[in-house]
C-alpha cells in the first residue's frame, strides 16, 4: 500500500469513528482565520460540552483566503487585508470575544489555506488533535496576532500541542505538512464545501439516521443552537446549570467570555 493508499484509508476510518448512528451528528465548516468562527466559540463550546453524551462532531476547513489577489468579500467591501480589521472589531464588539485586529496592519495573513492543511495534518494522527490545533491556530491568530499563513508559526503551534499531549508527534506533524499529506484531506473538504454551496462561516449541519438534517449557517446565539437540535434530544432533560470549575478543567484555556457564557442559566 503507498502513501497516498494509506492517506486516503485514515480518512476514511475517521469518519467510520464520527458516524455513529445512536448519536447526532454534527458537520461544522469553519476556516482559522473566521473571525466570527472564533467569536461562536463560547457558544459552540458550551454546546459541546452539555450535549457531549448525544452528539458527535467533525471539522471542514473552509479555505476562506486562498490569496489576496482571489478574495473579494462583497457584503463586507473587502478586498484587501486592511479592510479586514473593521470586520473584525464589528465581529468583536458583537460577540464580546477578544481578536487582535492589528494583525491586519502588522503582519496579514496572504491566505487562510496554510492553516487548513495543518489543522487537517493534525487531525491525521489521532482522534481529537485536529480540533486542538484548530484552537491553537487560532488563538495564535485571535490572541496574539501571529501570521498563522507562516510555516514556522504553524510548526510552533504543532509543538505546543505535542509538549501537552505526548501522543502528539510534531516532528511527524513537520513531514506530513512538508510532504502535502493535509493537502488530500484538504481538498476533500473544499470539495465537500463547494458541493453543499456553503459560503459563510461556521455553518453547521446537523443530523442523524432518523431525522435528516437541518443546516444553521452564522453567528448565532446558544438558545439557536439548542433549538437546532431539540428536534433530536431531549433538551430538557440536558440544559442545567454549569461548574464552573469542571467546565475549566475540561476545556483548560477558555476565555472570560467563554466563562461568561457557560454561567449563564
Amino acid at each position: 500500500m503507498n502513501d497516498q493508499e494509506q492517506l486516503k484509508q485514515g480518512i476514511n476510518k475517521q469518519e467510520q469513528i464520527f458516524q455513529r448512528a445512536d448519536r447526532v451528528n454534527i458537520i461544522h465548516y469553519t476556516d482559522p482565520l473566521c473571525c466570527w468562527s472564533w467569536a461562536f466559540e463560547p457558544q459552540w463550546r458550551r454546546f459541546r460540552y452539555e450535549f457531549q453524551n448525544y452528539i458527535t462532531w467533525q471539522y471542514r476547513m473552509g479555505g476562506l483566503i486562498s490569496d489576496w489577489n482571489n478574495y473579494n468579500d462583497a457584503v463586507n467591501s473587502i478586498s484587501r487585508p486592511l479592510q479586514m480589521g473593521p470586520l473584525w472589531m464589528q465581529a468583536y464588539h458583537l460577540s464580546g470575544m477578544p481578536m487582535n485586529d492589528m494583525i491586519w496592519f502588522n503582519d496579514p495573513p496572504q491566505s487562510s489555506y496554510p492553516a487548513c492543511v495543518a489543522v487537517k495534518c493534525a487531525g491525521l494522527q489521532f482522534q481529537g488533535a485536529e480540533e486542538r490545533y484548530l484552537r491553537y491556530v487560532r488563538e495564535a491568530a485571535m490572541l496574539k496576532g501571529l501570521n498563522i499563513a507562516r510555516q514556522n508559526i504553524l510548526f510552533e503551534i504543532a509543538r505546543q500541542l505535542s509538549d501537552e499531549d505526548t501522543n502528539f508527534d510534531a516532528d511527524q506533524f513537520k513531514k506530513d505538512y512538508a510532504s502535502g499529506a493535509g493537502i488530500e484531506a484538504f481538498k476533500k473538504d473544499l470539495h465537500e464545501v463547494q458541493y453543499k454551496n456553503i459560503s459563510r462561516f461556521p455553518t453547521l449541519t446537523i443530523s442523524n439516521s432518523d431525522r435528516g438534517g437541518v443546516m444553521i449557517t452564522g453567528y448565532r446565539s446558544y438558545s439557536s443552537l439548542v433549538e437546532a437540535i431539540k428536534d433530536f434530544v431531549p433538551v430538557d432533560k440536558i440544559i442545567g446549570t454549569i461548574d464552573i470549575d469542571n467546565y475549566k478543567n475540561y476545556y483548560n484555556d477558555l476565555t472570560e467570555r467563554e466563562i461568561e457564557e457557560a454561567k449563564k442559566v
